[in-house]
């Protein structure tokens, strides 16, 4: 039996709010540890690009900066293309960016992606926050929520250790 959509995403079956909510989570998380697994790697990223300290401190501030400055147009971009596709366009160019970082052939095409890839992700972070209070009332909003701040606590302590620190 299937049942028609309604236009309000709260009246999904909760297994579709979840797995949705789920997939957000993965994204959040990517773009929240790619900060921390790239801190802790730039050692390496600098031998193998043959940088020096200044150019390599660039590699992360490009990030950060596009970060800085996607995530306040998160809403207005969510408005223009839905939170939906602003999620799943920001999760496929995080994802081309990131293959792109590792084919990165001196260090101005990695301050590049690393830019790129920083305004790609930044959107990932406030939409998770917009779906859960949209998808999920009372106390699953709370547990939704619980589950960002976990997720938020747990990227930056492991990101270390992927990154080879």
């Amino acid at each position: 039996m299937t049942t028609a959509f309604t236009g309000d995403p709260a009246s999904q079956p909760i297994r579709q709010r979840v797995f949705a909510f789920a997939l957000m989570c993965v994204g959040f998380f990517m773009a929240t540890l790619d900060i921390q697994i790239v801190a802790s790697s730039l050692r390496d990223i600098g031998g193998g690009l043959s940088a020096s300290q200044d150019e390599l401190s660039w590699v992360q501030t490009a990030y950060l900066i596009a970060e800085i400055i996607v995530i306040p147009m998160s809403g207005w971009l969510s408005k223009v293309m839905s939170t939906r596709w602003l999620f799943v366009a920001s999760a496929v160019g995080f994802t081309i960016t990131s293959m792109l970082c590792g084919l990165a052939w001196d260090i101005d095409s990695m301050i590049l992606f690393r830019g790129l890839q920083g305004a790609l992700g930044a959107a990932m972070i406030p939409t998770v926050f917009t779906t859960a209070f949209v998808l999920f009332p009372g106390r699953q909003r709370l547990i939704a929520s619980t589950t960002i701040g976990a997720l938020a606590s747990l990227a930056p302590a492991i990101g270390p250790v992927i990154g080879g620190w």
